[in-house]
């Protein structure tokens, strides 16, 4: 692994983390940008490092927010980690479309399914509407921004 790769892992885990002190409150979670500065970086980086900065950037997030779920976070941060890699995968094969609906599904709906059973039904179908409004603003605001990022790389290569 490039040096020039861990720097810039660590630059859009700085992003995540700054993303995450924007906190939008929705019911019994929060909206926060932690997640789009791990989609652009899917953009430069592999997708395990890609998926890395997700699950470090929500971990980030998570405890600024003083870490409502406790240890579950760690579960979430490797669902992040797993969303982010298959978002990731599919802009290296080219799926420029079904990327974003991906992400936007497994992380609004099937990273919610284990706590169905590890909480309860009520906390799955109560945060699934706040998820998919989460994950579909930081998906827009990734979407936005990326063609301004990329050309600004393209300038500097």
């Amino acid at each position: 692994m490039k040096t020039q790769h861990i720097a810039l892992a660590a630059i859009f885990i700085s992003l995540s983390a700054i993303g995450g002190m924007v906190k939008i409150p929705l019911g019994i979670a929060s909206i926060a940008l932690d997640a789009m500065p791990a989609l652009i970086a899917a953009l430069f980086l592999a997708a395990p490092l890609a998926g890395f900065v997700a699950a470090a950037g929500h971990l980030l997030s998570a405890l600024f927010g003083g870490m409502p779920l406790g240890p579950f976070h760690i579960l979430i941060a490797l669902e992040m980690f797993a969303v982010v890699w298959l978002f990731a995968k599919l802009h290296s094969n080219g799926k420029t479309w079904w990327k974003w609906g991906a992400f936007i599904i497994g992380n609004g709906v099937l990273a919610a399914v284990p706590f169905y059973f590890l909480l309860s039904p009520a906390f799955f179908y109560a945060s699934v509407p706040g998820l998919l409004l989460a994950a579909s603003i930081n998906a827009a605001a990734a979407a936005l921004v990326a063609p301004f990022i990329t050309q600004a790389a393209r300038r500097l290569a």
